[in-house]
């Protein structure tokens, strides 16, 4: 019985810490959480102070268009063929400025065309219209001329012909015919001695591929009996040719050469 009230007693205990201790922890995060929160507002109200809520304007200045270069006016005027000095200076009874000019407007608008043709940078007024020979900074003409000669436009020399293409060489020419007889060495092949065992005879067909000295560089058999083609191709290896050329230059000929294996 004595047991009994001890454990009772230890356990009445036991939970009395616990509360306490969850008590305190409870009560610990509640003024933690509000001290946080009272901290956060403080903060966002500091931030507040240093928003602006003024608006900003950007002013956009058009870039102004490139000016137009004046027309250059030329010597439009030739010097009467009876005139016996020639003007010195360009001479205008009106000094009138190029109506393609966008930079000088003129004071009035009429609908017939001034007699006055449009002044020269070097025109000043005089009581006749007249320009001196030649055109203003200009090379062309005939040095020491009187400028009574009508302008006339050469145009430029044709351009030479294009050189015609050089012939397009292929780079193998193929022969369909048989080149046996165009060979200049042919060697004869062995006869194998498993074709004479089993006494098996035939035609054996083997393409070539001849460079451009003439060599045979590639052989292969396109028909005949199996005993038969090794040595057919053997052979094939070993002929020679006269080298082929087309335009004086060099190719390479693909054609086939044909062996008859025959017993005796």
């Amino acid at each position: 019985m004595f047991n009994n009230l001890i454990e009772s007693s230890s356990h009445a205990q036991e939970f009395k810490r616990r509360g306490s201790f969850l008590l305190f922890t409870t009560a610990t995060y509640v003024v933690l959480f509000v001290i946080t929160g009272v901290v956060s507002i403080y903060a966002y109200d500091a931030h507040l102070e240093t928003q602006n809520t003024e608006l900003e304007l950007l002013t956009f200045v058009p870039v102004p268009p490139p000016e137009a270069s004046p027309e250059v006016v030329r010597n439009t005027i030739r010097p009467a063929l009876n005139s016996d000095r020639p003007p010195t200076r360009s001479t205008r009874t009106e000094l009138i400025d190029s109506t393609s000019n966008p930079n000088n407007i003129p004071d009035r608008i009429g609908t017939v065309a001034s007699d006055v043709p449009p002044a020269r940078r070097d025109s000043v007024i005089d009581a006749t219209n007249a320009d001196p020979p030649g055109p203003v900074a200009s090379n062309r003409g005939v040095p020491g001329g009187r400028g009574t000669t009508p302008v006339v436009d050469i145009p430029d020399a044709p351009p030479p012909p294009a050189p015609n293409p050089p012939p397009v060489v292929p780079r193998v020419i193929r022969i369909s015919r048989v080149l046996n007889s165009q060979a200049i060495s042919l060697p004869v092949p062995k006869y194998p001695i498993i074709a004479k065992s089993t006494r098996t005879q035939g035609t054996v067909t083997v393409q070539v591929l001849i460079d451009e000295t003439g060599k045979v560089i590639s052989a292969k058999a396109l028909s005949g009996h199996p005993f038969l083609v090794p040595e057919a191709q053997k052979a094939a290896m070993q002929a020679r040719f006269s080298p082929t050329t087309i335009s004086d230059q060099p190719v390479k000929v693909s054609g086939v050469i044909t062996y008859n294996f025959v017993l005796q």
